[in-house]
């Protein structure tokens, strides 16, 4: 099976370019190139890509917002962003918002292939330009909760089933699901009990009135 891709970038000869070298690889399919991260946010569904290389810097709405709200709408697709920022600030603060990997705009094509094919696996992926940036990721041995997953953490640990947060944030149940299963994952938690005491621990949410 060939693994789908959409570019977004603001710039179409950017898009357009990444576009026809992506083409040349039998493993890939380009599904779309848009301009905007709305545009993104708006077709996911429709385009069912397993990968979006997604610009950084756009008018509207911005890669980083983009990433979050398409995660939850397809939390499964892989997000790679595309920058011309190398600086641990901005690489950190992608990745926290769920993005899987992070490519400068100069890298060779087979860098982006191999980008890719690394999401896909499962790991995440620093260009070459970019991995002296890598250690932000983990805190305290743990890898961080997104924002979007923080928000999350907060609605269960306060005793709201999946459907009352799914309900709450506008979202599905199925999503608010996989968010679970990550904030698990990441927090090496297999309860809700253990979330909740988590949450109490961290300041998420104060301790009144929560059962533990």
């Amino acid at each position: 099976m060939t693994i789908r891709v959409v570019i977004v970038d603001d710039h179409p000869m950017v898009a357009e370019g990444i576009e026809a070298l992506l083409e040349t690889y039998d493993e890939l399919t380009v599904v779309a190139a848009l301009s905007s991260g709305q545009e993104a946010v708006d077709r996911v569904d429709e385009l069912n890509p397993d990968v979006i290389l997604l610009d950084l810097n756009m008018p509207g709405l911005g890669g980083l917002s983009a990433t979050e709200l398409i995660l939850e709408k397809r939390p499964e697709t892989k997000i790679v962003i595309l920058s011309m920022h190398d600086t641990p600030e901005y690489i950190s603060t992608a990745l926290n918002h769920g993005a899987r990997g992070y490519l400068l705009k100069d890298v060779p094509t087979e860098e982006i292939f191999t980008a890719i094919q690394t999401v896909m696996s499962g790991q995440d992926y620093l260009c070459t330009g970019a991995k002296g940036s890598l250690k932000p990721r983990i805190t305290d041995g743990r890898e961080p909760l997104t924002s979007r997953e923080q928000t999350i953490l907060l609605q269960l640990a306060t005793g709201k089933s999946n459907k009352d947060v799914a309900a709450e944030l506008n979202i599905s149940v199925r999503t608010v699901e996989t968010h679970r299963k990550n904030i698990k994952r990441k927090l090496g938690i297999s309860s809700t009990a253990g979330l909740t005491r988590y949450a109490l621990e961290h300041g998420v949410v104060q301790g009144t009135g929560v059962n533990t």
